[in-house]
């Protein structure tokens, strides 16, 4: 797989709010896949997860991390690895808000739980379907 810094071809596909599915690596060294939401901003992937997640606890351990963004047809793709370089508390939502509004919402709806932004720095990249 390639290294960084990912071709600029790709940032209009991952600026888009594209279902993505996300894996972490849990205790026992097994890997867990969820399906999230994502903000590709200046070369880096902003995660934002719930505080009670176990994936969290996954990271705040073994900080590798992958994402798959999907395009319409999920035969073009883009896969980012890396690591999370910060996990700090969202302590006004802010982040997630902001990821919330562009995948088309007003603000996010759980204001009870506390959230956490998760920055990932990229490593290794993968692309298909976009006619290397």
């Amino acid at each position: 797989m390639p290294k960084p810094p990912l071709p600029a071809k790709f940032h209009p596909f991952l600026t888009r709010p594209n279902p993505a599915v996300m894996a972490t690596v849990r205790a026992q060294g097994a890997p867990v896949t969820v399906a999230t939401w994502y903000l590709w901003e200046d070369g880096r992937v902003l995660l934002n997860l719930d505080a009670r997640r176990k994936r969290l606890r996954h990271i705040r351990r073994d900080p590798r991390v992958s994402l798959t963004v999907l395009g319409e047809d999920w035969y073009k793709h883009v896969s980012l690895h890396g690591r999370a370089v910060s996990i700090e508390d969202d302590r006004d939502l802010a982040d997630i808000d902001r990821i919330a509004q562009h995948y088309g919402r007003s603000r996010y709806g759980d204001r009870k739980h506390a959230r956490v932004s998760v920055w990932v720095e990229l490593e290794r990249w993968h692309a298909w379907g976009f006619g290397h």
